[in-house]
């Protein structure tokens, strides 16, 4: 009875250490996590870049809010949600993490969402993509930032079938974020009355395409939608070139292009490909201000994953001085009642089910001779409003919309 007694009261004085740890931590001000990609397929379009995205956001805002520094902590999921679940759980329950940001790969975005709600933490996504963070596994404190793969693939898909393409392959990494687009460029395909004759799915950080590019031959479709990111998508794009797929009159769909990519391609292997962005660099003055800035520390432009990161942590820092708190509840109502402003987003706000509705737009890659500076690759064809990109409310499942 004595030693049962000594246990539980050392559990307690841990406990009780451990809460007063948590508390002095949130004394000392307010510390964001940028959970994110340091050496995996998305490494490039996050990673390093999506770290400084934050810190540029901190130091545009002066390092200090309630008059208390902002610190910045950062660590590597490889792409794992084991590792990724485990780093944020000690993050918010011993290191005073107030909110998680980036989370590239949408599987680690699915279980870290679930840490958050059941923590009472923010997390803000900016770089996964699936609908499930703001349809059935939404969560009151979650937010889905920067993009979802329904209004990529309604951007892209729609146009492409418009142009009279009506026989689509699609090639999809095989993984949440894959699947998921697949499920919704093949939705918006037959939306628009085309039809998608073959999907396959390859698996994370593939090496080699040949098998399913030679399927996606052999199906005689007009268009092969590439429905993947980072290292697959250039991987697949190059090989697809290697086949000789566009020579025989197969076009391809790219679902999720980042600017880095395209840059790893070159504009004469993506020149003239359509996609959909939620923000560019060149965008306009504050845009290229900004990359100015990120330029001097990462030698290039941000991706739109990046843009999003220091989007997102300006908007909180903003609510957090708005709220007059770091606590959750009263800095989330605030985030969803403050416009959400930053050169990056066009007329973005935040809705009940934690998804930010932003008018994106439709790019196509320039050619070489159209392309008159470094990082000069898109030509904007025109701006896609916000509400065209997102479910319906309407059509909402998440619990926490009120029908």
């Amino acid at each position: 009875m004595r030693q049962q007694f000594l246990r539980r009261t050392a559990l307690g004085l841990w406990l009780a250490l451990a809460g007063a740890c948590v508390h002095a931590n949130d004394a000392d001000g307010v510390k964001i996590g940028v959970l994110t990609d340091m050496a995996g397929v998305t490494a490039d379009a996050t990673g390093r870049g999506s770290v400084e995205a934050a810190r540029l956001a901190i130091e545009e805002l002066g390092g200090t809010v309630l008059g208390k520094p902002v610190s910045l902590v950062s660590g590597d999921h490889q792409h794992r949600p084991d590792i990724g679940s485990s780093m944020v759980r000690k993050w918010y329950d011993t290191d005073g993490v107030d909110v998680v940001v980036d989370v590239p790969n949408s599987s680690v975005a699915l279980a870290v969402q679930g840490i958050a709600r059941e923590k009472k933490k923010l997390v803000l996504f900016s770089s996964p993509g699936t609908t499930a963070l703001t349809q059935a596994q939404c969560s009151p404190y979650g937010v889905q930032w920067t993009y979802t793969t329904y209004a990529l693939s309604r951007g892209t898909a729609t146009a492409v079938v418009n142009e009279g393409n009506k026989r689509w392959f699609i090639l999809a990494s095989d993984y949440a974020f894959g699947k998921q687009l697949a499920a919704d460029t093949e939705a918006v395909v037959k939306a628009n009355g085309g039809e998608v004759v073959g999907t396959v799915f390859h698996p994370l950080n593939a090496s080699d395409f040949a098998s399913f590019l030679l399927q996606a031959q052999a199906s005689k479709a007009q268009i092969i939608a590439v429905a993947n990111a980072g290292g697959d998508t250039i991987s697949a794009i190059k090989q697809a070139a290697e086949f000789g797929i566009a020579s025989a009159g197969q076009k391809l769909a790219a679902m999720l292009l980042l600017i880095t990519d395209v840059h790893s391609l070159g504009l004469q292997a993506a020149q003239q490909t359509y996609l959909t962005v939620p923000s560019y660099w060149d965008m306009n003055d504050g845009t290229r201000a900004f990359t100015r800035k990120f330029e001097a520390r990462l030698g290039r432009p941000p991706t739109f994953l990046q843009a999003g990161v220091y989007s997102s942590v300006r908007h909180y820092l903003r609510a957090v001085q708005a709220a007059g708190t770091t606590e959750s509840d009263a800095v989330m109502a605030k985030m969803k009642s403050l416009p959400i402003d930053d050169p990056f987003s066009l007329n973005a706000h935040i809705r009940a089910d934690g998804l930010v509705v932003r008018d994106m737009m439709l790019a196509q890659v320039k050619s070489p001779a159209q392309s008159k500076a470094p990082w000069d690759y898109y030509n904007i064809v025109r701006t896609i409003a916000g509400d065209s990109l997102a479910w319906p409310l309407s059509e909402s499942q998440c619990p926490l919309v009120k029908k």
